[in-house]
C-alpha cells in the first residue's frame, strides 16, 4: 500500500509540474505580432482621426463661406430694394 501511494504522488507531482510548465507557456504578455497589429491599428487610429479633424476644419470653412455670401445676397437684396423704391416702383 506504502508503494501504491508513493506512485501516486509522483504521478500527483508529475501531472503538477507538467501542468505548470504548460501554463508558464501562457504568458499574458503580448507576442510580437500582436504588438505589431496594435501599434498597427494605433496608427490607422491616429490618421483617421487626423482625417476627422482636416475634414472639420473644411466644414467649417465652408459653412463660413456659406454665411458670408448668404450675407452679401441679403445685401444685394436690401440694395435692390432700396433702389426700387428710389425709382418709386
Amino acid at each position: 500500500m506504502l508503494k501504491l501511494n508513493s506512485r501516486i504522488i509522483t504521478m500527483v507531482a508529475v501531472v503538477a509540474f507538467s501542468a505548470s510548465l504548460f501554463f508558464m507557456g501562457c504568458t499574458s504578455r503580448p507576442s510580437e505580432d500582436e504588438l505589431r497589429q496594435l501599434n498597427d491599428l494605433k496608427a490607422e487610429v491616429a490618421s483617421l482621426e487626423k482625417q476627422i479633424a482636416d475634414k472639420e476644419k473644411e466644414k467649417a470653412n465652408l459653412e463660413n463661406e456659406v454665411a458670408e455670401k448668404n450675407a452679401k445676397l441679403q445685401q444685394c437684396q436690401s440694395d435692390m430694394d432700396a433702389v426700387k423704391k428710389a425709382l418709386g416702383q
